[in-house]
C-alpha cells in the first residue's frame, strides 16, 4: 500500500474495526414493538436488559425461547424482523430476549469472546441465565423445553449459553455465529470471524464439555449460515457443527441431507435415531438470518433480515418440537439422487439468493485488518 492509501486508511480503521465488531450489522430501526421490558429480575452481573413476551392465551408449562439479537440490533427490531413473538402467538410459548447496553458494549454487540461474560455464573452469561430463572418461576416453564437462538455476535453468545448451561436447554440454533472457545479477545476474534483455523472435532468438543460439570444428555442444536457471508466466514459454521459432533460423540459423515425450500439440509441422529444436529447451508445469502417474505410466515425482511425463500425461525421452532410436527428426512443411503437434484416441495434446485456484491468497503475492510496482522494475506 502507498503512503496515501496507509493515511487514508488510518483514518478510517477506527469505524473499520465497529463494522467488524458488529456497528455494520444494523438491523431495523424498531419502536417499542411486542416486547415488554422486566426489571429487577436478579444481580444482573453483566448488566443487561430483559425483554419477554407472553401471549394471552399461554397454555400450561409453555415452551420458552430464548432470543439474542445481533450487534448494534435491539431486541425489539430482531423480534420485528425474526419474528419469535408472531410464533409465540401461533404455538403458544414464552419469548425472552435479553439486551445489550453500550456500557457493555459500544456496538451493542453480546460478548461472545470474552471470557469473563461466557463463563457458568459470571457476567453476561449469568444474566441471561438469571432472566431464565425469572421467566421459569412467573409462567411456570416447563424446564425440558428451554431453547436459545441468535444471530452473530447473538449467535456466538447462544454458543456459550448452550456450553455453559448444557443443563438448562433442551436445544438451541446458531445463525451465522462461532463456535464456544473460538477467541478469548478482540484479535482473536476479527480473526476467526474472517477465517476461522482449524481445530479437531475432539478439541471443539471438549471446549463444550469442560465449560460445567454436565455430562449429558446435551442440547440439540441447528446452524444456519450462508454461503456468501463475508462478515462471519462459513467455516465457523463446520466447526459449530463439529464441536456439537464431539460432544455427542457422532462422525463427521451426514446421516442424510436433503433440500428444504430451496437450501441443503444434512443432519446427524443420536443413538435412539433423534436428530440432534442438523445445519442448513443458505445458497449464495449474504450475512443474516434467512427468511421468507410474504404468505403465513413470521418476521420481517430487512437489514440482515433477508428474504431467501426460507423461514428459518419456523424451521427452528419445528426442529424443536415447538410446531408439534416432527421435519423428516431420508438417510443418504436410502437416496437415489443426490441432494442438489433431489425434488423437495416442488424445487429441484437451491434458489439463488442476491447477496451483497464485493463492494470497495468489503475490500478496505480485507486489506486494512490484513495491514494490523489481523488478518494473513492472501
Amino acid at each position: 500500500m502507498s503512503i496515501a492509501e496507509n493515511i487514508d486508511y488510518l483514518k478510517q480503521l477506527p469505524s473499520i474495526t465497529r463494522l467488524m465488531t458488529g456497528e455494520g450489522l444494523a438491523g431495523f430501526s424498531a419502536g417499542p414493538g411486542r416486547l415488554g421490558e422486566v426489571r429487577g429480575f436478579g444481580s444482573n452481573p453483566g448488566n443487561l436488559r430483559m425483554f419477554t413476551y407472553a401471549p394471552a392465551n399461554l397454555p400450561k408449562r409453555p415452551a420458552l425461547v430464548v432470543v439474542l439479537h445481533g450487534c448494534a440490533q435491539t431486541a425489539a427490531a430482531y423480534d420485528l424482523g425474526a419474528g419469535w413473538s408472531q410464533l409465540a402467538d401461533r404455538y403458544g410459548f414464552v419469548v425472552l430476549a435479553p439486551q445489550q447496553r453500550r456500557g457493555n458494549n459500544p456496538n451493542l454487540c453480546f460478548n461472545w469472546f470474552a471470557p469473563e461474560d461466557v463463563t457458568r455464573g459470571s457476567g453476561e452469561a449469568a444474566s441471561v441465565h438469571q432472566m431464565i430463572e425469572h421467566v421459569a418461576r412467573a409462567h411456570a416453564i416447563d424446564r425440558k423445553r428451554v431453547f436459545v437462538t441468535g444471530l452473530s455476535a447473538g449467535g456466538g453468545m447462544t454458543s456459550a449459553m448452550l456450553a455453559a448451561y448444557p443443563d438448562v436447554f433442551t436445544g438451541g440454533a446458531i445463525i451465522a455465529g462461532l463456535p464456544h472457545g473460538a477467541a478469548s479477545n478482540l484479535q482473536d476474534a476479527l480473526n476467526v470471524m474472517f477465517k476461522a483455523p482449524h481445530v479437531s472435532t475432539k478439541e471443539l468438543g471438549q471446549r463444550v464439555r469442560t465449560a460445567s460439570s454436565h455430562h449429558g444428555p446435551w442440547p440439540k442444536v441447528s446452524v444456519w449460515h450462508g454461503t456468501a457471508d463475508s462478515i462471519v466466514h462459513p467455516v465457523n459454521a463446520e466447526h459449530i457443527v463439529n464441536q456439537w459432533l464431539g460432544v455427542h460423540g457422532l462422525r463427521s459423515e451426514p446421516m442424510f441431507e436433503d433440500i428444504v425450500d430451496g437450501h441443503r439440509r444434512q443432519g446427524w441422529w443420536d443413538a435412539d435415531g433423534r436428530t440432534v444436529i442438523e445445519s442448513y447451508s443458505i445458497a449464495n445469502m449474504a450475512h443474516g438470518v434467512p427468511l421468507a417474505s410474504g404468505g403465513e410466515h413470521a418476521g420481517q425482511p430487512g437489514r440482515f433480515m433477508l428474504d431467501a425463500g426460507i423461514p428459518s425461525s419456523h424451521h427452528i421452532a419445528e426442529f424443536w418440537g415447538l410446531t408439534n410436527k416432527v421435519p423428516h428426512a431420508a438417510p443418504i443411503a436410502d437416496n437415489k439422487a443426490s441432494a442438489s437434484s433431489r425434488k423437495l416441495n416442488g424445487k429441484t434446485q437451491p434458489q439463488h439468493v442476491k447477496s451483497a456484491p464485493a463492494s470497495g468497503v468489503n475490500r478496505m475492510i480485507s486489506r486494512a485488518l490484513t495491514a494490523v496482522g489481523l488478518r494473513k494475506a492472501d
